[in-house]
């Protein structure tokens, strides 16, 4: 071929590419495959249980125009850091690490890394101690000063100073549970499940599966502290097992999803005083589903519009999507959506509100959903990853 007649094609061809592009068709042109050679997209981070498919926490990268997610790399080898969290400046993230004894000691521990800017890699700072057995959820409080952790099998939370190099100290402040509920198998004593904080950083809301209830404290920020509320819980109700919760964006209303009924119950917010007041429960199953022993709730996210709510059910196999009534905070069933794998532990919603990746615990994969911007609906795009045993998803924009 004239060499001439080779360039001018090779040009064409390129312009042919970069309008697939634009189209959202393909990914950036000359993109490597894998999460570390695509400095474009977010960054997407899975918590996992480590085992003969994983070794730590995983690295993709998200294609935000096309929703497609590069072949996963590994960010950091962890002993099962099933639960992580953000720090707000984007440079540190968090994850605990579901181990029996920490110091010789019968407690988990809370990990700490630093993000590469360019990669995205992870490298370790430094470990310290959840306080508890079971560390299951933790959060970066709003000023980026403090992670908050819940241990879920002693029944206790705590808070972990953090250095201005993102590195852990030993605990500010620890509070212990006790207490038990009407389930004698999972309600035998308390058992924490998650930590949240309002969006000021005042308030922590703590689901409680052992005791039916999410318990709240006031949070000292220039402390590290945590002090019981006035009131000090809302109860849902016996037999629920609280799990996870969820704030809806302007504050007013919140959600528990409750892992052994299958249900959500939305609140009322009353952020002054931290009073939670029930308006609703509902099955996060199909009606006249019933409750098989097979059967559990786990994750719970509002969607960043506040239009939508979503939960993901175990052994149904399904993120349950309901619309949210902007006046009362109620909620209305839009459908079920199939995980297209086993035992959807984890999922996130991206920081655009466009993509749900749903992180299915027992057949290693995590699946990309579109989400409708008008009815909340879930169209899956194709998309599937394998993660082993993903536990949970986190976005670095």
């Amino acid at each position: 071929m004239n060499p001439l007649h080779s360039a001018h094609f090779v040009s064409k061809f390129r312009l042919f590419l970069l309008s697939l592009v634009a189209l959202g068709v393909l990914g950036p042109v000359g993109d490597a495959p894998g999460a570390a050679g695509n400095s474009a997209g977010t960054l997407v981070y899975f918590g996992t249980y480590t085992g003969p498919k994983s070794r730590g926490i995983y690295l993709s990268r998200l294609d935000n125009a096309a929703g497609r997610l590069a072949k996963p790399d590994l960010a950091a080898e962890a002993t099962s850091p099933s639960f992580l969290a953000v720090h707000p400046n984007g440079r540190f993230l968090y994850a605990v690490v579901e181990v029996n004894k920490f110091d010789g000691k019968p407690a988990g521990a809370v990990s700490a890394f630093a993000i590469d800017p360019q990669s995205g890699k992870l490298s370790a700072l430094n470990e310290q101690s959840s306080m508890g057995a079971g560390p299951c959820h933790l959060m970066v409080d709003p000023a980026g000063k403090h992670v908050l952790v819940a241990n879920y099998g002693s029944g206790s939370v705590a808070v972990l100073p953090l250095r201005q190099d993102g590195a852990l100290e030993k605990a500010s402040s620890f509070i212990q549970h006790a207490g038990s509920s009407v389930n004698p198998q999972r309600q035998e004593g308390p058992h924490a499940h998650g930590i949240y904080l309002d969006a000021e950083g005042r308030l922590a809301f703590v689901p409680d599966l052992g005791l039916d209830k999410v318990e709240i404290y006031r949070f000292d920020a220039g402390k590290g502290t945590l002090a019981p509320n006035d009131p000090p819980f809302a109860a849902v109700a016996p037999g629920s097992g609280p799990r996870h919760f969820a704030f809806h964006p302007q504050g007013r209303f919140a959600y528990v999803i409750n892992e052994i009924a299958c249900t959500v119950t939305a609140f009322r917010c009353e952020a002054k005083r931290g009073e939670l007041r029930e308006v609703q429960t509902l099955s996060t199953l199909p009606e006249g589903q019933p409750v098989k022993p097979s059967y559990s709730t786990a994750e719970l996210f509002a969607h960043p519009s506040g239009k939508f709510l979503y939960g993901s059910n175990r052994g149904h196999n399904s993120i349950v999507v309901y619309s949210i009534d902007d006046q009362t905070g109620k909620l209305r069933l839009v459908e079920h959506a199939p995980t297209q794998g086993k035992t959807p532990r984890g999922f996130g919603i991206d920081p655009d509100g466009r993509w749900l990746l749903v992180g299915n615990q027992d057949s290693d994969n995590v699946v990309v959903f579109r989400i409708d911007p008008r009815t909340g609906r879930l169209t899956p795009t194709g998309q599937t990853i394998e993660v082993g045993a993903p536990v949970s998803v986190a976005f670095v924009k």
